[in-house]
């Protein structure tokens, strides 16, 4: 029998791959509360390994398989990558890595596959330079970064044009590491009592509020299972933290819920209303909004919200490629085709422009994703403004210095975070995930 790490590993990536499903879910879902927590850290590692290697491991593959690829029963092809992480990566015994993923075969019934399994890995295992990219001599060039770190070239030629292909290389690097935890403390107590538990911390390196975990299970921790603490990007802190202030606030896409929990604390006698498409989203968020009496939440696209009034602040935080959180969903790069950015944007400008009704005069929108395509950004904003002469583009400039004077901005290098009058985060370069805001003001 494979070991339960493994098994719950192989699970994960069928149900990524097979099903469109998201591995960052799965490995915080309830099936894998029966794992030890050293058998839990395995899994993670092999999801995510697998997951972010994947060109890499199916180029070894290929070299050594006598049938393509994509001709493989999907549960032979995702054992055989499971097992090729292992003995290429993490340097785990051949006989162990081989052994387990054939057992996988057996598992999923594909009995007749075992012995083509058994001689993929062992012929792998003698030659792991069969993963290794062929690199052109002299400097970098594109084609060396897609393969290097295995991201899909057209991804990293659009990174390339638009910030140069050192740039481009660190995004590519960052995306292959596991991210940094960075937290959010709702409780200031909270902070000496993680440190009596074990945790260690640093001090938050985009937000001087915010904290990055360095050695510890959070997530076993009494404050994170209270509630008193957050684990969020520094960057999406960031974002939540223009939205600024006002009596009534509009979360429009507002689940899992971080950005709507800051506009809360930090606006705790403003009446805010969070709304999510999804139902089984919004009651979710429902959920984890209880301890926020000040926020109400609606299940609602935010194009067809109805009669909900005017709101001195209004967040679309709308659903996007996410290319600036590979780090942590390192499957939307094999699932993300150029022809999806245009039906983004499509969906994104209806967004915006519905939305941008619920502003009322002298109030604000704060429109941001977690991509960083010009199409799901700059371009939306440009587009819906074309039609609405009565919003203008407020510099982020501005925001960001208040929050500088105020000591909450521990990042010092102001123009880093800009692209003209927009917020920009790149990973990589700035802390934490790519995010692009910007503040569109109501006459």
């Amino acid at each position: 029998m494979p070991s339960p790490a493994r098994e719950a590993a192989f699970d994960i990536l069928f149900r990524v791959e097979q099903k469109d499903a998201y591995a960052s879910e799965l490995l915080h879902s309830e099936r894998l509360d029966a794992l030890s927590p050293q058998d839990r850290a395995l899994c993670t590692e092999l999801v995510m390994g697998t997951l972010r290697w994947r060109s890499r491991l199916d180029l070894g593959l290929g070299a050594v398989s006598s049938q393509p690829l994509d001709k493989l029963d999907p549960e032979v092809l995702t054992a055989l990558r499971l097992g090729t992480y292992q003995i290429a990566f993490l340097r785990l015994p051949v006989r162990a890595a081989v052994n387990e993923s054939v057992e996988l075969v057996k598992r999923a019934r594909r009995r007749y596959s075992v012995p083509f399994a058994n001689a993929v890995l062992r012929k792998l295992a003698a030659k792991p330079e069969l993963m290794e990219p062929i690199l052109s001599p002299g400097p970098k060039t594109v084609l060396d970064l897609a393969g290097l770190y295995a991201h899909p070239l057209w991804l990293a030629e659009r990174w390339a044009e638009r910030y140069g292909i050192e740039v481009a290389e660190k995004i590519c690097a960052f995306d292959q590491q596991p991210p940094e935890t960075s937290l959010r403390l709702r409780d200031p107590a909270a902070e000496q009592e993680l440190l009596q538990e074990g945790i260690e911390l640093q001090p938050g390196a985009l937000l001087t509020s915010a904290r990055r975990v360095s050695k510890g299970a959070i997530t076993q921790t009494r404050a994170f299972r209270e509630g008193r603490i957050a684990i969020q990007d520094e960057a999406s802190q960031l974002v939540a933290l223009l939205v600024g202030g006002g009596e009534r606030l509009l979360d429009c896409c507002a689940a899992p819920g971080g950005k709507t929990a800051i506009m809360a604390e930090r606006n705790p006698e403003a009446e805010i209303i969070a709304a999510d498409v999804h139902p089984h989203r919004a009651a979710l968020l429902m959920e984890r909004m209880r301890q926020w009496p000040n926020v109400t939440v609606m299940a609602a696209n935010a194009t067809e919200l109805g009669v909900c009034g005017l709101f001195d602040g209004v967040l679309a935080d709308v659903p996007c490629s996410g290319t600036g959180t590979l780090a942590r969903n390192p499957e939307i790069k094999w699932r993300l085709t150029s022809d999806d950015l245009s039906d983004l944007h499509g969906r994104q400008a209806a967004i915006l422009g519905a939305t941008l009704q619920h502003v009322r005069g002298g109030g604000i929108m704060l429109y941001s994703t977690c991509s960083l395509e010009p199409e799901e950004n700059v371009q939306v904003v440009e587009e819906v403004l074309q039609s609405r002469p009565d919003f203008r583009i407020v510099d982020c400039r501005g925001e960001l210095e208040r929050l500088n004077d105020s000591g909450e901005l521990a990042w010092g290098d102001l123009d880093s975070l800009l692209d003209g009058p927009y917020l920009r985060t790149i990973p990589g370069v700035q802390p934490g995930d790519g995010f692009f805001g910007a503040i569109l003001a109501k006459e």
